[in-house]
């Protein structure tokens, strides 16, 4: 198979590819940063540059014939109370996380249908469906992936087109580190709910499964004839997935709030 990931630089994206290649499948990586790499071939790769996405995908599939898998890996985060969060970072998330994933969709759909059909593996969150305070962007971007890959699935299913989303649960990547934060401090109207929240959701990531954990569950999804409309990563995030069908939502957010608030 010719796969194709963005975010491949690190973390899932990452561990995605290079087990994928070493599987025996032909990987190209697409991320902002050129990097040598001995398991897949990397392209340099802003995917909110659409023009370069374009000629990045139509380069592979001039080169190879087809794509027979696209996984949209590469996202971002943002810390901080809503109201403190910045126009510019706000709309950087949703640029990242949903407009580019819906772009590359958009261009890869092509090249998928004349190939007799494909694959398309969307990266969401257990956060798409357990909203997580002062992470309000990130919990919004991805349960825009969710719905959206949800409605794309119906739409591509008669080109042979499976769509899948993954919701892994907390995970140890450098993604922790790469979070952009504005005022996480302590101040007279939060007191220290941002810093404790943060704090919290962070040290539970640190702790949480290693990226290759998310990377083997993809790796499942591609390799099945009918691919899943939604895989939740881990077992205890499994069973919130399903209390969160249960319970009643109000009763959930008083969870989330005793947990993050």
């Amino acid at each position: 198979m010719v796969v194709v990931i963005t975010g491949a630089s690190s973390g899932i994206g990452f561990e995605t590819a290079k087990l994928l290649s070493l599987k025996g499948h032909k990987v190209y990586g697409l991320s902002r940063r050129l990097f040598e790499c001995e398991y897949f071939q990397n392209l340099p790769c802003d995917i909110t540059d659409y023009s370069r996405t374009s000629e990045c995908l139509k380069e592979i599939y001039e080169k190879e014939g087809k794509i027979d898998v696209l996984i949209n890996n590469a996202g971002m985060g943002i810390s901080g109370a809503v109201e403190y969060s910045s126009e510019e970072d706000i709309k950087k998330i949703f640029d990242v996380n949903v407009l580019a994933l819906i772009n590359t969709c958009k261009l890869v759909i092509p090249y998928m249908r004349a190939s007799g059909g494909g694959k398309i593996v969307n990266v969401s969150s257990v956060a798409s469906f357990v909203p997580i305070p002062f992470q309000a962007f990130y919990s919004a971007t991805k349960s825009a992936v969710q719905q959206f890959s949800y409605a794309l699935r119906l739409e591509v299913k008669p080109f042979k087109i499976d769509v899948s989303v993954v919701c892994p649960g907390d995970t140890k990547t450098g993604f922790t580190s790469a979070r952009i934060k504005d005022r996480v401090e302590e101040d007279e109207f939060y007191g220290n709910r941002i810093v404790h929240s943060i704090e919290k959701m962070e040290k539970d990531e640190q702790k949480g499964m290693p990226a290759s954990a998310v990377s083997k569950v993809i790796f499942k999804i591609i390799k099945k004839k009918r691919s899943p409309a939604c895989k939740t990563v881990g077992f205890s995030y499994k069973l919130i997935a399903l209390l969160v069908k249960i319970v009643p939502t109000k009763f959930m957010l008083w969870i989330v709030k005793k947990l993050y608030g």
